[in-house]
């Protein structure tokens, strides 16, 4: 949420916030306000407001104080002012007429005698004082939780905040009940040496104090601008239609969030024309139970028990099945309202072609018949000979075919049934068929089917075992 002009100066003004009160973004320290009535003339400089508001640690503090010296000072100035048994170094965060409406919207008279009063400006060794003192802040909580932890107090020390002259420290914890800490007080000042002030606070100051993004994606609106916490519950949601999530709903303190209040009023004022006790009608099939009221389309959602549907119903209806209720009588059917849109749906723009007949596919077409050309260019040699070998590999091929063909006829002439038995010398147009000279594995096929049917009387050498196997 920082200004787009913190990072240069202009004019001879300081960098960051420090721009004399032409800044007022709320970026670089919290809780800011935006002075509208900066530019507004002082008639009378008696009557003019002598009361500023000055910011510690970041905004997380705030205070008024009484100026009483007669100097002018600007919003981000850093002045020194009163504190308790000493001084504090704070940043001056509002000036002028705007000041009296945040007094009267915290309460707090100016003219109150208890009002703390402004010193100075703060000097570069006030400042290098306060610094010191504030590194100690750290070191401080995490030892405060340790001794709080050793006495057995159920209580957590969220944060410890120095004065700038180091004689004060307020430690800031949370705790779900009363807290007896007479005995922690007296462990801290004898372990810090300072004076110490003991506040409790609740989840959501913490929050406040800490920082950080909530689930819409802006800063937390504790440590922001919000300075009021008012009470949220769950009927918030409920008015709102909301589902009951423990959570979705919660916020980064652990409690409800405060943006559930931010529309509640109005939806209660949409509410107030939905007719009321309607959360049952009774119709032929059965009850109808309301499931959720939606104030944007006027509509209230029910549900049959024989199906899981909800049936949307205008408000007319709603009285109009009320009223015959009460009547003693129940309509056939609830009438829902029809959701359905009469816009048109809208078309998604196509492709439109440039040139009028070209589209994408004939480029690749294109594209890949061309890188085809170039390729069979660039190797002329290997692709004739690839089709060379494509050739041959097809003529053996063939006639590997050829001679299946072949021994297969002759099986099936083997297979026929002969009146008698002859052999392979007294049948010589059957070596005619079977023998060629330019086909040897076709001969041998033959010859081989020929003797595994028996039509060969003839034994062979290396197996003379055979004709007696055979008797």
């Amino acid at each position: 949420m920082g200004c787009s002009g913190c990072g240069t100066a202009t004019g001879g003004k300081p960098n960051g916030c420090k721009s004399n009160g032409g800044c007022s973004s709320g970026g670089c320290n919290r809780m800011n306000a935006y002075d509208w009535l900066r530019n507004l003339p002082i008639a009378d400089l008696d009557s003019a407001c002598k009361v500023i508001e000055v910011s510690f640690s970041q905004g997380t503090r705030k205070d008024f104080f009484r100026n009483t010296t007669l100097q002018h000072f600007e919003k981000g100035e850093l002045i020194a002012v009163e504190g308790v048994s000493g001084f504090d170094v704070g940043e001056v965060s509002l000036t002028g007429e705007i000041v009296r409406l945040q007094m009267k919207k915290r309460g707090v008279k100016e003219d109150n005698p208890e009002m703390k009063k402004v010193l100075r400006r703060a000097t570069d060794r006030d400042i290098e004082v306060r610094n010191q003192n504030k590194a100690r802040e750290p070191e401080a909580v995490i030892r405060s939780r340790a001794i709080a932890k050793q006495l057995r107090l159920d209580m957590k020390i969220s944060q410890v905040e120095m004065q700038a002259d180091g004689r004060k420290a307020t430690f800031f914890y949370i705790a779900d009940g009363r807290v007896d800490f007479r005995e922690l007080i007296k462990v801290y000042a004898s372990e810090f040496k300072v004076k110490v002030e003991m506040r409790q606070i609740g989840a959501r100051q913490e929050a406040g104090k800490v920082g950080g993004i909530g689930s819409c994606g802006r800063e937390l609106c504790c440590s922001t601008w919000l300075t009021d916490f008012k009470s949220v519950n769950t009927a918030a949601a409920r008015y709102q239609n909301l589902s009951i999530n423990q959570t979705k709903l919660s916020g980064q303190c652990g409690r409800l969030k405060c943006c559930l209040n931010y529309e509640l009023d109005t939806y209660l004022d949409a509410l107030q024309h939905f007719p009321e006790n309607c959360d049952v009608l009774q119709v032929a099939k059965g009850n109808a139970f309301l499931i959720k009221k939606d104030i944007f389309k006027n509509l209230m959602w029910y549900t049959l028990p024989d199906s899981n549907k909800q049936y949307p119903l205008s408000l007319e209806r709603v009285r109009k099945i009320k009223s015959l209720n009460q009547q003693g009588t129940r309509p056939e059917d609830l009438e829902p309202v029809d959701l359905v849109s009469s816009k048109a749906v809208e078309k998604e723009p196509e492709m439109v072609e440039l040139v009028g007949q070209i589209s994408l596919r004939t480029l690749e077409k294109a594209e890949k018949k061309k890188k085809q050309q170039q390729r069979e260019k660039s190797q002329p040699g290997r692709n004739q000979g690839q089709r060379g070998q494509g050739q041959q590999g097809q003529g053996q091929q063939g006639q590997g075919n050829k001679g299946q063909q072949q021994g297969q006829q002759n099986k099936q002439q083997g297979n026929q049934p002969r009146p008698q038995q002859r052999s392979q010398q007294n049948n010589p147009n059957r070596n005619q068929q079977g023998q060629r000279p330019n086909q040897p594995g076709r001969q041998q096929g033959g010859n081989q089917n020929r003797n595994q049917q028996g039509g060969s009387n003839q034994q062979r050498p290396d197996n003379p075992n055979q004709g007696e196997d055979k008797k």
